[in-house]
């Protein structure tokens, strides 16, 4: 068993312990070279083993171990946008699928720039309009975004995040899912999100894509 397994399997289990994967929902993949390791379909986040992980290539070929989950072609999406992807997080985490059942904030971000380390560690995510979970379309869509994200939210569904490392995709998992949890907590007040000079500056500065455009 690799390094990278372990870790997979450890950020499998810290986003369960946070209560973002209920039962069996929710999957992790990391690439290892021109391999991706997926978590096997209907497994418990909480409960996984390093050594019964899917093994898929960038085409989606089952290379080694059990079949992989029905979302892993959303995962391969990621992996094809950008080569610095190393990993990708997608969850049912409750507070962003119920963002998810909402209209967008602008077209190119679900969600708006509430606070900064959203801005830092996220930036902008598009919704990707409904499709049955495991569509191949939906995540054809996803790939041929013409505009910059690591991360979009699934209409009805919920997130999908990618980040140059496992710690950097589970992190941004968190904090879409606490961003949207502060959304729905402030309803229908008054809000002030960061000005489009404040989320520019935070983006240029962490490295993170953000230009939505309203």
């Amino acid at each position: 068993m690799t390094a990278l397994e372990h870790e997979l399997v450890a950020a499998a289990a810290h986003l369960a312990g946070l209560g973002l994967s209920p039962g069996s929902s929710g999957n992790i993949s990391a690439r290892d070279g021109n391999r991706v390791l997926v978590t096997p379909t209907g497994t418990d986040l909480a409960a996984l083993d390093p050594a019964g992980l899917s093994v898929l290539d960038l085409d989606g070929n089952h290379l080694d171990g059990p079949a992989p989950s029905k979302e892993y072609p959303l995962h391969l999406a990621f992996y094809r946008r950008e080569r610095a992807t190393r990993a990708v997080v997608h969850l049912h985490s409750r507070h962003a699928a119920a963002v998810s059942c909402r209209a967008p904030w602008s077209e190119r971000s679900a969600l708006p720039p509430i606070t900064p380390y959203f801005v830092m560690r996220v930036g902008q995510i598009p919704m990707l309009p409904y499709a049955p979970p495991g569509d191949p379309a939906q995540a054809s869509d996803l790939e041929l975004l013409t505009f910059p994200c690591r991360a979009a939210l699934l209409q009805n569904h919920g997130p999908v995040v990618a980040g140059t490392s496992l710690r950097a995709a589970t992190e941004a998992a968190i904090e879409v899912e606490e961003a949207s949890a502060l959304l729905l907590l402030l309803g229908e007040q008054p809000v002030r999100h960061l000005t489009p000079a404040e989320a520019t500056a935070l983006a240029r500065k962490y490295g993170t894509p953000w230009q939505p455009a309203h």
